[in-house]
């Protein structure tokens, strides 16, 4: 009979620790195994060169390491990469690597498909088939940070959680991997080069400041009106704009941390004054920023970027309130890594 083997990274270092004294091995075995999973990046067992045979052998014959693969790497003319990143059960996510003159930004995802419904992005139309582990979020960080010095000469500088998938909706596991991430014994990056967006999910908006967490948050807003939002993002009528902002105030006064908004302008949809000024008294709530993000079709006619003279209405009004605003123009589309087109097109 078959038996599954457990993914060893499943295993904290303390039950690491525990199952060698188990077998009458010494505990800081664990360590070892510990340190060759997470800050070194092993493949395999046999990669675990200061442990003896017996000892891989071992393991090997009790655990799996369930490690991704990148089935497809493509490169666009502006240096962003995209990653098709196959796991262990044959599924495929996608991540990006984009880069700037200053830094090297990953784009990682956190579900197979989505939880959610916006109309406007690619990623929505493939439901969500299940959550990502926290290793599985980690070892597209790893891909991407090995890439960024590849073909960047640099290490990763930041990370963001806008790929695949509403982070919220799979809370435990982001936390843990961005434990991982952040721990001195995984990549150890900063907390505060970490962003998770979300499209606002208000009671888990709530829980992370509960918790404390150190990353920054962005919400994936695009209209501050109920009934434009809930024309794009469904969900909203789950998750209400009151309600969001409740959470949103909830979250500032925990961490003191200035929220962004990414906001996407379609031409007929959400680029009237009037939507201007419900985002700039949306905007009054809470310290805040502006990202106005360039859409990106996905096939069809329904969403369509607004003109420029809709978008410099937008920063004009915004500024003149004393909102700072960004426009983030888009990165890789000619290979669909742009945000918005992640959909498994490899």
């Amino acid at each position: 009979m078959n038996v599954m083997k457990k993914d060893i990274r499943a295993l904290t270092k303390e039950q690491l620790r525990l199952f060698f004294e188990e077998r009458g091995d010494k505990a800081f075995r664990g360590n070892q195994v510990y340190e060759w999973l997470w800050h070194k990046g092993a493949h395999s067992f046999e990669d675990m060169t200061n442990i003896s045979k017996p000892t891989r052998q071992m393991l090997e014959e009790n655990f799996v390491i369930n490690h991704i693969h990148v089935d497809q790497m493509q490169r666009s003319a502006d240096g962003t990469i995209k990653n098709a990143v196959r796991l262990h059960d044959g599924l495929v996510v996608e991540s990006v690597l984009i880069p700037t003159p200053t830094r090297t930004t990953a784009c990682v995802s956190s579900q197979v498909g989505c939880s959610l419904d916006c109309k406007f992005c690619a990623t929505a139309r493939l439901k969500r088939m299940r959550n990502l582990n926290p290793d599985e979020i980690y070892d597209q960080v790893v891909a991407i940070d090995r890439e960024s010095k590849l073909y960047h000469n640099r290490p990763l500088s930041n990370i963001v959680f806008m790929g695949m998938g509403e982070p919220l909706m799979n809370y435990n596991n982001v936390i843990k991997a961005i434990d991982k991430i952040t721990s001195p014994e995984g990549l150890g990056m900063s907390p505060k080069r970490i962003t998770v967006s979300t499209s606002g999910v208000p009671k888990m908006i709530k829980k992370m400041a509960d918790d404390e967490v150190r990353f920054k948050l962005a919400v994936s807003l695009h209209s501050a009106i109920d009934e434009v939002r809930t024309s794009i993002m469904p969900f909203n009528t789950t998750f209400p704009l009151s309600d969001l902002r409740e959470a949103l105030e909830y979250w500032y006064e925990k961490t003191k941390s200035r929220i962004t908004y990414e906001y996407v302008v379609w031409d007929g949809i959400n680029d009237t004054k009037e939507d201007i000024n419900a985002l700039v008294k949306f905007c009054s709530y809470v310290p805040c920023k502006v990202n106005l993000i360039e859409y990106n079709p996905i096939d069809d006619g329904e969403f369509q970027q607004a003109s420029s003279k809709a978008i410099d209405t937008y920063i004009s009004i915004l500024e003149s309130k004393g909102i700072v605003v960004n426009v983030r123009r888009s990165r890789g589309k000619d290979i669909d890594a742009a945000c918005g087109q992640l959909a498994n097109k490899s």
